[in-house]
């Protein structure tokens, strides 16, 4: 086998494609590797043709990560320091670029190929591109240590809430509640850290809505899949090279609302659009929601305030939207256990100041039982906070059904 495609060989495949029409295949490289005149064997040929592949239009050394079905995150911080995730945290691989001007290289091709430009004039960018990729690259000097590289991988399978619950992801009782919140309409954010899974369970319990009902998705970049036949996703679009055509997430919600939306979501509230997210939740859109960042449940107060300062609304005003407009807050926790989630919370106004009251959380009975930041559901029990009275009444549930489990 050929473990390296020599410089040249690549270089003359690179030139021999570049100055064709046409979009790129596997029979054109194919083609320009024959052509090349080099005697490479059966297997030789076969790897110059994937890395070949991988360095014209996708992900180039990092590609043979990306085939792996549990990765779902690569981190490059430098050519010979590559990390990625399967679920249980960053990992370093061993995989690198023959250089800095490599990477970046790679860097700002991923980025042209989403429509993007990164150079010293644009430094940052997020962009996805179509494979199913989301790319986001640092350029030096904000880099201090050089190009930065970030790619999340879109798999496309969707989980059903009982995979979830084999996996171990959640509780058989929270299943069982959160199969109700859907039923009943309740307005919910998933709040939790980057990488905790709020996105794939959003997916999962958008599918338990009615056939009958239309979802419209709102996204900065399209992630969300859920398992339903009813399914409408807007995704913003950034400013072009000219710094014009700029459609954000803001703007979105607002055509949404004339689309007739069954149920309203947006994919993750980090911005302005907080307030029409509010806005149309307070309007008889029930039943929607979206993710939202944050630290625990108690925590989504403040968030949404600062959010909503952002788009100029006073602490007062957010709290009022806020209590009105939501139901629930799920939060999802990510340990060295894997993810899973570890509360559910009612959202109400406390003398005036917005806060989510626990209704379950996964903990062991006792003092003590939320200690640690190890949520894994061996040993654990879901227990009752101060509203699952309230919530299992809502929900038609009966509260001591807590105990039976």
């Amino acid at each position: 086998m050929v473990s390296a495609v020599d410089p040249g060989l690549l270089e003359s495949v690179r030139q021999t494609v570049l100055s064709e029409s046409g979009p790129l295949t596997d029979l054109r490289v194919a083609a320009a590797v024959r052509d090349s005149g080099r005697l490479l064997g059966a297997a030789g040929s076969l790897l110059a043709m994937d890395r070949i592949s991988a360095e014209l239009s996708g992900l180039g050394p990092l590609q043979p990560l990306a085939l792996d079905p549990q990765v779902t995150d690569i981190f490059v911080n430098a050519p010979n320091s590559v990390w990625l995730d399967r679920g249980n945290g960053p990992e370093r691989v061993d995989a690198g670029f023959e250089s800095e001007g490599a990477l970046r290289a790679l860097a700002v091709r991923l980025i042209a190929s989403g429509g993007r430009r990164l150079d010293e004039s644009s430094p940052c960018v997020d962009v996805r591109i179509a494979p199913g990729y989301r790319i986001h690259a640092v350029l030096p000097p904000i880099s201090s240590a050089g190009t930065l590289l970030s790619v999340r991988i879109k798999r496309r399978q969707v989980f059903t809430l009982a995979e979830l619950e084999e996996a171990g992801c959640v509780h058989p009782v929270m299943a069982g509640v959160l199969r109700n919140i859907v039923g009943a309409r309740l307005s919910f954010l998933i709040s939790g850290a980057t990488g905790a899974g709020k996105t794939t369970l959003l997916s999962t319990l958008l599918g338990l809505c009615p056939a009958t009902e239309r979802l419209v998705l709102i996204e900065d970049a399209a992630e969300l899949e859920p398992d339903h036949p009813h399914v409408l996703t807007l995704e913003a679009r950034h400013a072009n090279a000219e710094g014009t055509g700029v459609v954000d997430l803001q703007e979105l919600v607002r055509q949404a609302l004339r689309m007739n939306p069954g149920r309203l979501i947006v994919g993750e509230c980090r911005g302005l659009e907080v307030r029409e997210l509010l806005m149309a939740l307070n309007t008889g859109h029930s039943g929607g929601g979206g993710t939202i960042h944050a630290n625990s449940a108690a925590d989504v107060p403040a968030r949404l305030a600062a959010l909503g300062a952002l788009a100029g609304m006073s602490p007062q005003a957010v709290a009022l939207q806020a209590a009105s407009a939501l139901d629930v807050v799920v939060h999802v926790d990510r340990s060295a256990s894997g993810r899973v989630v570890s509360e559910i919370g009612t959202v109400t106004l406390q003398d005036g100041q917005l806060a989510v009251v626990p209704a379950l959380r996964l903990g062991r009975p006792g003092p003590g039982g939320t200690d640690g930041h190890d949520y894994a559901l061996f040993g654990r029990e879901v227990l009752a906070g101060a509203a699952w009275k309230a919530l299992s009444s809502r929900l038609g549930i009966d509260p001591a059904a807590l105990g039976k489990q």
